[in-house]
């Protein structure tokens, strides 16, 4: 049987590097449906141009149902691997804030913030979490622990690579989640590279995705 092959590193140390997001919601055929363009690989999302943008014009600009400003956020990962153009690659300029068009989102009839409810991306990308390192994960009823990929200065400018662990004690999780930090004894790769991203966040607006 022949062995698939393991995907490879393309960019690496990126644990801790800073991005951010604007999410323009459109209403197509099959529901709302958001494009993802973010600073990622690009820039680090400076805080003076992120301060500029204002999501209701940048929803006018658009043509946008509205816009949803998702950031700054950090990465809690350690690699990329190579990602699959799924959406073309347009740049934009939001106030100086230079973003590439990355994902498209799934957000059906209603997109308004749910959080720990799945949302499915089309990414096409490859993330890498190392063995060795100090992850943070939320575990639904059923067992199933979802990855923390990124944390979000957003709602709490005091978060922080060092307190994440404590972020469990904040949250009002469903009856039956938990949220648990471990040392990994193995590498995780999440490879979305063919198929969408499982991903929700919890209210402190921190990202997590399924492992597949």
């Amino acid at each position: 049987m022949s062995q698939v092959a393991k995907p490879e590193r393309v960019h690496s140390n990126m644990r801790g590097v800073r991005y951010g997001e604007v999410l323009a919601i459109f209403l197509r055929e099959e529901g709302l449906v958001a494009e993802v363009y973010g600073t990622q690989l690009i820039n680090d999302c400076p805080q003076e141009l992120w301060d500029t943008l204002n999501a209701d014009d940048i929803a006018k600009e658009m043509g946008a149902v509205f816009v949803k400003l998702n950031g700054p956020r950090y990465w809690c990962l350690d690699a990329f691997g190579s990602k699959v153009a799924v959406v073309e690659p347009i740049f934009r300029d939001f106030n100086g804030l230079t973003m590439r068009r990355i994902a498209t989102v799934e957000l059906g009839k209603d997109p308004s913030p749910k959080f720990y409810a799945e949302r499915h991306v089309n990414r096409g990308a490859v993330f890498f979490f190392d063995a060795g390192s100090e992850v943070h994960e939320l575990v639904n009823p059923d067992g199933l622990a979802y990855i923390m990929q990124a944390y979000c200065v957003a709602v709490d400018p005091g978060l922080n690579a060092s307190n994440l662990k404590d972020v469990g004690a904040r949250l009002k999780m469903p009856e039956g989640w938990s949220f648990r930090t471990r040392i990994l004894d193995e590498e995780i790769v999440v490879d979305t590279s063919g198929t969408r991203a499982t991903v929700l966040q919890d209210e402190l607006e921190n990202s997590y995705t399924l492992p597949v």
